[in-house]
């Protein structure tokens, strides 16, 4: 300690002080470098960028769905309008049990039954590095949402018959490749959220898991992705997938567009290795053969 330390020990009193309530605490060993990974192949970008950014989750687009509208929160480090007071607890409990930090539970639209199957160093990593992106003190907009659908007490029953956060069930056992692609797929790019139907309650109708979906979210239709030949992707190879996560060119030079644009810019990010994995399992999933999906309406600028 300095002279002028020990003649004005405040100093170095409020110094201390201001070290430990700049940011919540995050995990000392976690791994930022791995946190960004799962920032981009989770697309949070996709949905949280607000008011024209690309850069920063700061909330603000609109969710068209059949229940209303749902605004998308700023889940940047801003302690008034962000996540800047999240603890990782807090923050685990959000993406494992889809509950916010003052206890009430998350609409659904947020796709934490997916999420809940993150394992616990990817959610300590995604925490640490989310809490070094710059703070935006944009103020969140309230839901559009009918009644009694904006009622957040009555998604305990949605989550009864919907959501299993029963996270002990042990995976199927294949090759590397094939479990590394299931995790990325289910978990992480959550991409049955958006390629599943969907019943009258907002559930996925999970025995048509990855057959399409018409009128998904903010009202985009999502193609059939089993390995249905006729009306899925059976007749692509492992590697017309890993291209298209790639580069979103599909094996007749047409590109994506629609919200699977924004996925791709997310996946585009994600080592070959765990691409492939991600087309390795995609083929693996059973065909199931529907009307084809028609191409969603281009919006008009």
């Amino acid at each position: 300690m300095t002279n002028a330390q020990q003649s004005k020990p405040w100093l170095w009193m409020i110094g201390l002080v201001c070290a430990v309530s700049i940011a919540p605490a995050a995990n000392a060993g976690a791994n930022i470098t791995n946190g960004k990974y799962i920032y981009n192949a989770a697309d949070c970008i996709g949905c949280h960028a607000g008011n024209g950014s690309s850069s920063l989750p700061s909330g603000g687009l609109s969710l068209d769905t059949p229940f209303g509208t749902f605004r998308v929160p700023n889940i940047t480090p801003d302690k008034r309008f962000g996540i800047g007071n999240w603890s990782e607890a807090d923050f685990k409990r959000a993406l494992r049990e889809g509950v916010g930090k003052q206890g009430e539970y998350l609409f659904p639209v947020f796709p934490y039954p997916s999420f809940s199957k993150l394992s616990d160093s990817d959610i300590a990593d995604l925490y640490a590095y989310m809490m070094t992106l710059p703070a935006v003190p944009a103020p969140n907009k309230p839901h559009e949402v009918k009644p009694p659908f904006n009622w957040r007490p009555l998604l305990f029953f949605w989550r009864t018959l919907f959501f299993d956060s029963d996270l002990k069930k042990a995976p199927p056992v294949r090759d590397a490749a094939w479990s590394r692609g299931n995790y990325l797929v289910h978990a992480v790019a959550h991409c049955e959220e958006c390629h599943t139907p969907r019943n009258v309650m907002g559930g996925l109708k999970t025995s048509l898991a990855f057959s399409g979906n018409v009128g998904g979210p903010d009202g985009q239709n999502a193609p059939n992705i089993t390995s249905d030949v006729s009306t899925g992707i059976g007749g692509w190879s492992v590697a017309d997938i890993q291209n298209l996560l790639k580069t979103g060119m599909t094996p007749d030079s047409d590109l994506v567009g629609s919200g699977m644009k924004a996925v791709v810019r997310g996946t585009s990010k994600l080592s070959d290795a765990d691409l492939r994995a991600m087309a390795v399992y995609l083929k693996s999933v059973p065909p199931i053969h529907i009307e084809p999906i028609p191409k969603p309406a281009s919006k008009a600028p």
